[in-house]
């Protein structure tokens, strides 16, 4: 491969051809099934769907099928396969499902609306993870561009990954023929340490995720009347996340949700430390003068990416301080998620934190707690020598720095199913979702230049792979 080529092709399509798209489908409202329930009378998902495949088609390479499967009520898939050069596959996944909106955008920013500033588009879904099947086909494009050899590819994007890919599974098992067996699988979903090299991710948090309810009343009393004498729910609250979270420290308290770490992670953690230093934490948006957690920067990465971690994310029960009268509260229901190691069981953690939650309720209030999401974490197996050499190689020409591992502190379903599934198979998981990149919250913004420059390390790494193999 002509190197120089490679990245001037991407270069020029990425402006010319992906960029003007990828800002149309920023305006696509298309939520997650968890957060619109109305999805399918909305059809914000049929028109992600016909903008994303119809720009496939148009910049199809030689001897490419692409067909949208949808089953039993379920959200749809892309499929897109290209015939290789011998029998062989590398699987490449994304998805196009959304978050929602989230509050604090910009006043010249809105999460549907794209606003090209500099290097960066703002838009929710561009970099989480609208961009990857636009890269995905790019880089295959690019080896076409110079008749560079590949195995069999296929791309495959999803549509309920924000809602823990509820469906995929099915998809999985449904597609096992086609998709076949790969021996490598790339994924552009996840997140790099910096935008000055390439970033692979080694491991993945599981996740786990629940409403707590707390019922005291029937209904709402004057607060003169109740309070004293009505245990308050946010007291309740108090002591049942107590139960799951050191109140001082954050630490976590169920042992069930631990794991033994690998030495190599931790290693791993030493060397990410001594490149990224305090911009770990420094470029997260903190309000002026708080400070991050106490620990190393080692442990700090540690903690956000092999221990888990309690949030809450979600409140229902309180009236908006505009009308909230001096009133006891009948009721409260918080929405918890809880971040787990890679290889915790999430069926189990989930149901230890349900059973500390339920049992022995303070005041015998009415405390319930219904689990809605248990997902695996993953963690990478031992990359062979072609892998790493490739990888390397790519970071090295294309971004002039040496390739970093990075474990995240987020959740990819499809990677544990695939470990699971595949375990032969090679793993390259990275992505583009960097620092003040805000992935799910305000002001979300894809880093073209990074965007590019992974497209092009893709690109490498599946010539390689034909290689090596």
């Amino acid at each position: 491969m002509n190197q120089q080529k490679n990245f001037h092709f991407i270069d020029q399509f990425w402006d010319s051809n992906i960029l003007p798209t990828l800002m149309e489908y920023i305006k696509i409202p298309n939520k997650s099934p968890q957060f619109d329930k109305d999805w399918r009378s909305h059809g914000y998902m049929d028109q992600a769907v016909a903008l994303l495949t119809n720009w496939c088609k148009t910049h199809a390479v030689r001897n490419m099928t692409i067909d949208v499967i949808q089953m039993e009520q379920r959200t749809p898939v892309i499929l897109i396969d290209i015939p290789g050069d011998k029998d062989d596959t590398v699987l490449l996944y994304g998805h196009l499902d959304k978050q929602p909106e989230m509050t604090g955008w910009d006043a010249d920013l809105h999460p549907w609306q794209p606003v090209l500033r500099g290097d960066r588009l703002y838009g929710r879904g561009a970099a989480d993870d609208g961009y990857a099947i636009f890269a995905s086909l790019t880089a295959i494009k690019a080896l076409h561009e110079q008749q560079i050899p590949h195995a069999r590819c296929v791309i495959l994007i999803e549509a309920s990954e924000e809602s823990g890919s509820s469906d995929l599974p099915f998809y999985i098992n449904a597609l096992e023929n086609r998709l076949g067996k790969p021996s490598l699988i790339v994924c552009l979903d996840s997140g790099c340490g910096n935008y000055e090299q390439l970033w692979t991710t080694t491991s993945l948090r599981g996740l786990t995720g629940g409403l707590l309810s707390i019922h005291v009343l029937k209904q709402g009393i004057h607060s003169g009347l109740g309070s004293g004498i009505v245990p308050s729910c946010f007291q309740i609250l108090r002591q049942l996340l107590s139960r799951i979270e050191n109140e001082t420290s954050g630490e976590i308290l169920l042992k069930d949700l631990f794991v033994d770490i690998p030495p190599q992670r931790l290693q791993q953690a030493e060397q990410t430390a001594a490149v990224l230093g305090n911009a770990v934490f420094n470029d997260l948006p903190f309000c002026e003068g708080v400070k991050p957690r106490t620990g190393s920067i080692a442990e700090l990465l540690v903690n956000r990416s092999w221990k888990p971690a309690l949030s809450v994310t979600g409140c229902d029960g309180l009236p908006p301080i505009t009308h909230a009268g001096n009133v006891t509260l009948p009721s409260l229901t918080v929405k918890l998620s809880t971040r787990l190691a890679p290889t915790c069981d999430p069926e189990k953690a989930a149901l230890a934190i349900k059973t500390a939650l339920e049992s022995n309720p303070p005041y015998q209030a009415q405390v319930q707690y219904h689990i809605i999401e248990a997902s695996s974490g993953w963690n990478a197996p031992l990359e062979a020598p072609w892998l790493v050499e490739a990888v390397q190689q790519a970071s090295l020409h294309y971004f002039g720095q040496p390739a970093m591992g990075l474990g995240e502190g987020g959740t990819i379903p499809f990677m544990g199913m695939l470990g699971k599934k595949f375990p032969q198979a090679q793993f390259l998981i990275t992505g583009v979702l960097g620092p003040a990149s805000n992935a799910h919250g305000p002001n979300e913004f894809l880093h073209i230049p990074m965007a590019k420059k992974l497209t092009a390390c893709i690109a490498d790494v599946i010539a390689k792979h034909y290689q090596a193999e």
